[in-house]
């Protein structure tokens, strides 16, 4: 990928490829499934090590590990195929909203109020790569990804340097709905800590206990994804038909003293 031209033209926009991009930016409409596993804290650490971020364990020597695949239809970002790999983490020195050990993690888990670190986050659209990475220092990069929906499932089949490196199926349909909930995410910009702050809810969602089958290929992503003891069996997955989201502006993270 080359060099991002970013143009920040105030604290409220930026200028991308002569587009003009404005917070917050809103996704409209939105089909993902996501997928946690639990997996070793150490094996994280590893692939994260050197960053002002601590992994968050839900059991001793455990965390969790996500895995989501997006389809955005209707986005400021414009129309395109995106996935997730996810950590939990926070700043150095912050603690859950509720300070016993392992259980406040997962009650804010629960909550959705876990804080998270995107570790890789392939699309298929130079656009959103370029605003991605630019304005909020999100490890995007141009792939093959590919979307095919059976019975009522949805596999994705992703690709990077002509190697395969995963495919992953979760259960497709649902009812539910989930109320709009404030949501964070830490990444770098030009080096520096950042927090991305947004909201998301959805239509048409489901929980699933399992639910998912993951394949792993031959790239490196997926050697890495082995050392976390992939593939298992995954804790849960989860189907929102129609999400919807608004992304704020990064804003650096200013540690005490």
């Amino acid at each position: 990928m080359t060099a991002s031209t970013a143009v920040p033209t105030s604290d409220r926009e930026y200028l991308i490829q002569g587009r003009r991009v404005t917070f917050p930016v809103v996704v409209r409409d939105a089909a993902s499934g996501a997928v946690t596993y639990l997996v070793p804290t150490g094996a994280v650490e590893r692939l994260v090590r050197g960053r002002e971020l601590e992994v968050i364990e839900v059991l001793p020597g455990q965390t969790l590990f996500s895995l989501a695949i997006i389809d955005y239809r209707d986005n400021d970002l414009g129309d395109y195929n995106e996935v997730s790999l996810t950590f939990f983490a926070r700043p150095r020195g912050e603690r859950p909203s509720v300070g016993i050990p392992y259980l406040g993690n997962v009650v804010d888990f629960f909550r959705s109020a876990l804080p998270t670190f995107i570790w890789k986050l392939p699309v298929d659209q130079a656009f959103t790569c370029e605003a991605g990475a630019g304005i909020w220092g999100f490890p995007k990069t141009v792939e093959r990804i590919e979307l095919e929906d059976a019975g009522a499932r949805r596999t994705c089949r992703l690709l990077m340097d002509h190697q395969h490196v995963l495919t992953v199926s979760v259960p497709r349909g649902g009812r539910r709905e989930l109320p709009e909930q404030l949501l964070t995410t830490y990444s770098y910009v030009g080096g520096v800590l950042h927090r991305t702050r947004f909201v998301s809810g959805a239509r048409g969602m489901s929980f699933t206990l399992g639910g998912a089958d993951l394949i792993l290929g031959t790239h490196p992503i997926a050697d890495a994804l082995r050392t976390l003891g992939l593939p298992k069996r995954a804790l849960a997955s989860v189907w929102m038909e129609h999400q919807h989201a608004r992304f704020e502006a990064p804003e650096p993270v200013v540690r005490p003293g």
